[in-house]
């Protein structure tokens, strides 16, 4: 019972601050459940991937739907269609690896760290982001490549997108904070639908409690629901330290599921 417990509220908050921010959660999830050395990297990677796409799903319909999508679909859909390119690969790639290792802890030592890079690039990054150029690109072609190089971290890494969807949102098309959120959102809800797929077909879905996929896709949702309305009350420069905070979390988990 306690398990459940762990992972309803880990899966709940971190869907939370995910949605509100952008990062889609399983950054978080991920890293988090990884330190406790419950399930194996494989099992946590698709049970973060289905909380993630699950609470993407709900936060890109339900924006659809009620007019307050900041998506601009010019540039939204081909990341998208990169996006599932890059999942695709990105999956394969995890599996790949995840086959021919013995020590199934070191792909999970081999995830903290390119996590945990990435992380500190985005977090420098923001830091100077005022003072370096940014650019708008609207190419369909660059578009499709940007969002390839998205899906494959999100998959691979089995965090959803995380922290370099904001960067390089934020770089390549100078979109603000929430609006770069939502799009980041819509990128991992293609990015992980692929990811999910691949995982099916060829069925190569790790053993885990099914009770326990139940429980997190459910918290992600609420968790989408709950991010949405806080979401509407916080200032860009709020969800900006949010973001700040979490990368510094982020690291310090990275860091030790390394070591660990």
């Amino acid at each position: 019972m306690n398990l459940y417990i762990v992972f309803a509220l880990v899966s709940f908050l971190a869907s939370v601050v995910g949605s509100v921010c952008g990062i889609g959660g399983g950054v978080l999830i991920k890293p988090v459940l990884d330190t406790f050395g419950i399930l194996d990297v494989a099992a946590i990677s698709f049970l973060s991937g289905c909380t993630v796409f699950s609470m993407s799903c709900y936060s890109v319909v339900k924006a659809r739907i009620n007019g307050s999508s900041l998506v601009d679909r010019k540039i939204g859909f081909p990341l998208a269609v990169g996006a599932v390119l890059g999942g695709l690969i990105g999956k394969t790639i995890f599996q790949y690896i995840f086959g021919m290792v013995t020590s199934k802890e070191r792909v999970g030592a081999v995830q903290a760290a390119c996590l945990l890079v990435i992380t500190l690039i985005t977090f420098l990054y923001t830091l100077s982001k005022d003072k370096i150029k940014k650019y708008h690109i609207s190419n369909m072609p660059a578009c499709i490549v940007i969002g390839i190089v998205l899906g494959f971290f999100s998959a691979f890494l089995g965090i959803g997108g995380g922290p370099i969807n904001l960067m390089v949102l934020f770089f390549f098309f100078s979109m603000d904070t929430k609006t770069a959120a939502q799009n980041s959102l819509y990128i991992i809800f293609f990015s992980q639908a692929a990811s999910l797929v691949n995982t099916l077909g060829s069925h190569t879905v790790p053993t885990f409690d099914i009770r326990l996929l139940i429980l997190m896709v459910f918290s992600g949702i609420l968790g989408g629901a709950v991010g949405r309305i806080v979401n509407r009350y916080m200032e860009d420069n709020t969800v900006s330290r949010l973001f700040m905070g979490l990368m510094l979390v982020i690291m310090l988990l990275c860091g030790y599921n390394m070591i660990r």
